[in-house]
Order: C-alpha cells, then structure tokens, then sequence
C-alpha cells in the first residue's frame, strides 16, 4: 500500500469511524495509523512477528480512543502471551549490532562481477535528481541487471540475497546512526532499487499479499476472551547479523527436487523451480533450529514429530510473502498440507538422526534394531533368507506405517555389533547389498523411500536407515518363504512388525493411502 492509498484509507476510517485493521504481513512493520482500534487476526503469529503486528493498535488518539480490540480467529491466548512476555517490561539487547557489517557485505557484494563503483555513482546522479524518471532510472540499472543474470543461478541467488541483507542492515543501523560516508547511501538506493529489477528464476520474488479470502470455508466461534496478563520480567534480543553465503546445499537440492516430483505426482500439479528454492528456504530454517536438532537427535522419532510439527507451522506462515500459491495450498487443502509436512519431516529427521543416541532410547514403534543384514550369528554362517527377510519385514512396515529408523549392527539390547559382521568387502559394498535386497524383496518405489547412512560407533560402523511414510502400499517378497499373490504386508505394532491378514491389509490400504492423498 503505498502512501497515499494510507492516506485515503485514513480518511475512510475517520469519516465513517470504523477503525478497522485486517492483518496482511505488509502491515507488521512501519505502519502507523493512530485510528486503528479493532484488528482481525486470521493467520498464525508467534515471536516478534505476533509483537509487532499486534502492536499496531498501540498509538494514542485521544480523547476518544482509551482500549483496543483484537479477534483472533488462529491463535491461542498462550501463544500470543509468550510472544509478548519477553517484552513487556524491559528488553536488553545481548549484545550490539556492529556497524562494520555493513563494510562487510559491501565487500561481498563488490566480489561479484555485477557492478563497479561507476555504475553505482551513475545511478546515483539519476536516483537523486528531483525530476528523474522511473524509465531513466531502471535504465540506469541496466547493466548491472544484465551482467548479474549471466551469472550461474546459484551465485545470482547468493548475490540477490547479499542485496537483501545490505539493505536490511542499512535501513536499521541508519535509524540509530548518522553515517558520514556517503557511498553506504548511495548503495543502500541502488541495491534496494537493483534487488527489484533482478528476475532470478526460482529465487524468492517480493510479492504483494494477495487477499482472496474464502469465507464461505470459515465458521466463526468464540474459543476465548478478555486480557492476556503478561509477568514483568526483561527479555533479550539479539543483534541483527548477516549470512556469508546463500542458498541450499547441492545433496538437500536433489532431495528437494524428488520431493516436488512426487507432489507433482500425487495430486496433479505443475509445481516448478521457485516451489523447490521456497522448500529449500523451509529446510534451511528448520536445520538452523537448535532446539529441534537437540530433539532429533535423543528422542524417539514420535517425539521429535511432536516438536517439529510446532516449529514447521511458523515456517510455513514465513513464506507468505514470497510464493503465496504454495501456502494457500498448503492451508486450504489438509491432504497436500499434510503430505508436504510429513515430507519434510523425512528429509529432516535424516541428517538429524544421531545412532549413538538412538541406541540409548531403545526398540519403540518406529525404531527397531538388527545385528546383521545377511548373517546369522547363532550358526555362524551367511543366511539371505530368514536374517535378511527380518530385516526387510521392518524396513517394509516402517514404510506403511509412520516412517522409522531400523539401526543394523545392533542387537535388540542394544549390544554394538557392526555391519562388519556381515563379512561384505567394504561399507559400499554392504551399501550396493542392502539397496539390492531392498529393490528385489520390497520394490523400485521403496527403494526410493530409504536413505541409509553408516555412523561409527564406539569403533563399530552402524547402518541407520532411515524410512519415511511410503506414499502407496508396500509388500514383502522373498526367495524361499510363503507370501500372498501380491506379498505380505506389514506394519508396526508397539516395537514390532506384524503381518495383516489380507482382509484387514485391505481396510487399512483403504483408510491409510488415501488419507495422504494415494489413489
């Protein structure tokens, strides 16, 4: 909204004193409108988000305005009451914001081979001239522009975010200091101006928020009401800071990329390149989450779910600005919601799994141990049947279930035993082995579905193969044992696998696939 919609829009409320605000991201930051005095919230909010957007009723009018109003149609009164607690009284700052950053992220972004001072200082003297226009200014940008998409994607996506991060950093810091450098300015003015102009393909675009409603989808009622008390203690902030570099690592990208393609798949849709870099954007926060790293890596993988279905919401209400499509997918459509979230909960718990500690937990409905792949112990000799039917009949009820973690080269007490045992020449070997049993026993499809990773412990390799929820049903067929037509399925009860009779495999391919979205 640009100002003089503000000021129309102003001018509608005091005529018609109806003073009204519903919350659109544009308004969390740096808007200010004394009349406001009713807000409608229908988003979630937490943190300093939920503090600045509720804060736009906090400017005086006297005399007529002494309270305010919010109705809440998403949050809960505790949430909003944390969010707030920090800030109530005093807030510290942990520490202060360097200014030097600011000559930090100049010289980064001079590295790249976009611009030079001239180009700068040539949109200057067009950008400040009173009587410039918009042609003569993007014309002014238009080497640059040109010479930063040649460049490959992903330093145009590092070097759009470095744009980002300047201006950020300028706008705050020059609210506090007076700078007496007059290149910081002009760079401010061209990279907030070249940031706009740039057309990286699958990058995060500025977008408008787009505000087209469903009501007929909403039904209204009251969960709560009254004042949120807050204790009166301080809280602290942390400085702002800048990334070295930006963007997903080439291993998360490919796995992104099978995460779209089967999006694509499942429902029909033509999700592209900036649905895979908004993904990439999601996983990025949640990797740098430390609390929820801290839970991956201890608890049983139904906890750590618990944990991480909190902190995905709040990451998922952070990419409204930058590809609205996918969250209005997202929250209208539960299915599609609900398989992206158990998506990048399988992506995450993946390189968050730590075996030393999971062996700690113990055997529970979505972690199993095994002492081998192919050996048996007892009669110390190869056996490709029964030790390795074990073995995939766990992996296979992990993926008809809620996903898993099956830890080979542990007993079931826990005892290290090591993929060693299995006397296959290397650990790429046992590797190529069990992607093979897996692809003959369980299919190409839930070959898919795995990602086996070996860690030492204690000086003994262990084989974490973790499974995610398998998007269609998965049977079991092996050389030498009885199986149905079509195999057996399996699925987890409490810390074991079990087979389903045909009839009752049946009922639960019905209710269990096609609640994700399988036909």
């Amino acid at each position: 909204m640009n100002g003089v919609a503000e000021a129309q829009t102003a001018k509608t409320f005091e005529r018609q004193e109806n003073r009204f605000l519903i919350v659109a991201n544009k308004f969390q930051t740096g808007f200010d409108q004394p009349l406001l005095h009713t807000m409608y919230v229908d988003k979630k909010l937490g943190g300093v988000n939920a503090v600045q957007t509720l804060s736009r009723l906090n400017r005086t009018l006297p005399p007529d305005k002494k309270a305010t109003l919010v109705l809440d149609f998403a949050n809960e009164a505790a949430e909003i009451q944390k969010a707030f607690e920090p800030y109530y009284e005093t807030t510290l700052l942990s520490e202060a914001t360097d200014p030097n950053l600011l000559y930090e992220v100049q010289g980064r972004l001079a590295a790249f081979p976009v611009y030079a001072q001239a180009d700068i200082d040539r949109f200057a003297k067009v950008y400040f001239t009173p009587k410039s226009t918009q042609d003569q200014i993007y014309a002014a940008l238009a080497p640059a522009k040109t010479r930063a998409e040649e460049m490959p994607q992903q330093e145009q996506v590092d070097f759009r975010g470095q744009l980002a991060d300047y201006v950020r950093l300028y706008a705050f810091l020059s609210q506090v200091l007076t700078f007496t450098d007059s290149e910081l300015e002009k760079l401010y003015s061209f990279a907030r101006y070249l940031r706009r102009r740039l057309t990286v393909k699958g990058a995060e675009l500025p977008r408008e928020v787009q505000q087209n409603i469903d009501m007929e989808s909403y039904r209204i009622q009251q969960t709560s009401g009254g004042k949120i008390a807050l204790e009166r203690r301080p809280g602290v902030l942390d400085p702002v800071g800048t990334k070295d570099a930006h963007g997903s690592t080439a291993e998360e990208m490919e796995a992104l990329s099978r995460i779209i393609a089967e999006l694509n798949e499942r429902f029909g849709l033509n999700l592209g390149l900036e649905h895979r870099v908004t993904l990439g954007q999601m996983m990025e926060r949640l990797d740098a989450d430390v609390a929820l790293d801290a839970s991956a890596r201890v608890n049983t993988r139904e906890n750590v779910r618990l944990t991480f279905d909190q902190k995905v919401e709040h990451v998922i209400q952070e990419i409204v600005d930058s590809n609205f499509d996918l969250y209005k997918r997202i929250t209208d459509d539960r299915a599609f919601g609900e398989v992206i979230k158990n998506m990048l909960f399988d992506q995450y718990v993946r390189s968050h799994r730590q075996a030393e500690e999971l062996i700690k937990r113990g055997e529970s409905k979505t972690l199993e141990f095994k002492s081998t792949l192919r050996w048996n112990l007892k009669e110390d000799k190869q056996d490709d049947r029964f030790v390795t039917h074990a073995a995939l009949k766990a992996i296979a009820a992990f993926l008809n279930t809620e996903g898993g973690d099956l830890l080979l080269g542990v007993a079931d007490d826990g005892a290290l035993i090591g993929i060693e045992r299995d006397q296959l020449e290397s650990d790429d070997k046992f590797m190529r082995h069990l992607a093979q049993v897996v692809r003959n026993g369980l299919g190409d499809r839930a070959g898919t579905c795995i990602d086996p990773k070996t860690q030492i412990v204690q000086g003994k390799t262990v084989c974490v193969v973790s499974c995610q929820r398998s998007p269609e049903p998965v049977f079991l067929t092996w050389k030498g044992m009885e199986a149905g037509p079509d195999g057996d399925f399996f699925v987890r009860s409490g810390p074991g696998s079990v087979k389903l009779p045909v009839d009752s495999a049946r009922e639960y391919i019905r209710t269990r696939f096609s609640q994700q979205g399988a036909q």
